[in-house]
C-alpha cells in the first residue's frame, strides 16, 4: 500500500517527472533514441515501471549529461532520476540504492602506446572526459599529472578521438560497447580507476519520497524488471547491483 503523503512528496504535480540522459551509444545508464525519435534504454524502462507501480502518468525529461540531470533534480524540476553517486552530487540531491555499478576506465585511440591506466597519469597526457560527471572528477583525482579537458557529450568525445584531439578518453566500461565500432583501432584499457553505483535520486528534503523511490527500486530488482531492462538494452553481461 503506497501512502498518499509519500506519493504527493515524490510526484507533487500528479505526474512522475522522471529524468534520463541521452547519448549516441547506449550503456547501462545512457539512453538512445529509437527510429521514431522516442527515448529508450534501461532507465526509461525502470521509470516506466515506477509509474506503473504508482499508477501515475510518466513525464519523461531528457538531458544531455548527468551533470544537467543532477541540477534538474536539485532544482526540483525533476522528481526522480538515476545517476552515478559521488560526494559532490550528495550535496545537491538525496540518493537511494543503486541498480547498477559502473566501472570507469580509458579508451585510447588507434596507434596509442599507452597500455595501462597507470600510464595515463603522466605529464603531457591529454585526458578527455564528460563535463560535470563522476568519471571526470575521478579522472582528475586519480591522474593528477595529466591534463583533463571536459566536453559536453559523448559525440564530442568521439569526434576528438577520431581526429587526434586527446590521448585517453574517460568513460564507463559499458559505454565503450557502443563507441568502439566507431573508432577502428581504439583500445579499452583493462581494469578501472573508479567504481560507483548508479543510484535512484530525488530532491533534497523529501524523506518520504526517498523512502518510496528506494522501495520502488527494490521491487523493480526483485521482480526482474531491472534485469529485463539491461538485457533488452544489450547488456546481458551487466550484473544488477546487489
Amino acid at each position: 500500500m503506497i501512502h498518499h503523503d509519500a506519493l504527493k512528496e515524490l510526484a507533487p504535480t500528479g505526474h512522475l517527472r522522471g529524468g534520463i540522459v541521452l547519448s549516441p551509444a547506449p550503456s547501462a545508464f545512457f539512453c538512445t533514441k529509437d527510429a521514431n525519435g522516442a527515448p529508450r534504454g534501461v532507465t526509461v524502462e525502470i521509470l516506466n515501471g515506477f509509474a506503473a507501480m504508482l499508477k501515475l502518468p510518466l513525464a519523461l525529461q531528457v538531458y544531455e549529461n548527468s551533470g544537467q540531470l543532477t541540477d534538474a533534480v536539485a532544482r526540483e524540476q525533476c522528481d526522480v532520476a538515476f545517476m552515478p553517486r559521488d560526494a559532490e552530487r550528495m550535496t545537491k540531491v538525496d540518493f537511494g540504492p543503486p541498480y547498477y555499478l559502473i566501472e570507469s576506465t580509458y579508451l585510447v585511440p588507434a596507434g596509442s602506446t599507452i597500455q595501462s591506466i597507470d600510464e595515463v597519469n603522466r605529464p603531457g597526457v591529454r585526458i578527455v572526459a564528460i563535463a560535470n560527471t563522476t568519471t571526470m572528477r575521478s579522472a582528475r583525482r586519480t591522474a593528477p599529472s595529466a591534463t583533463v579537458t571536459e566536453v559536453p557529450s559523448v559525440d564530442d568525445m568521439t569526434a576528438l578521438a577520431s581526429n587526434g584531439g586527446g590521448d585517453a578518453f574517460a568513460l564507463s566500461h559499458d559505454s565503450f560497447v557502443g563507441l568502439l565500432p566507431k573508432l577502428p583501432g581504439a583500445r579499452v584499457l583493462p581494469g578501472r580507476f573508479q567504481e560507483v553505483g548508479v543510484c535512484v535520486a530525488v530532491p533534497k528534503g523529501r524523506p518520504d519520497a526517498l523512502a518510496l523511490a528506494s522501495e520502488l527500486l527494490a521491487d523493480a530488482k526483485a521482480s526482474g524488471l531491472v534485469r529485463r531492462a539491461l538485457d533488452a538494452a544489450g547488456f546481458k553481461d551487466a550484473p544488477v547491483a546487489p
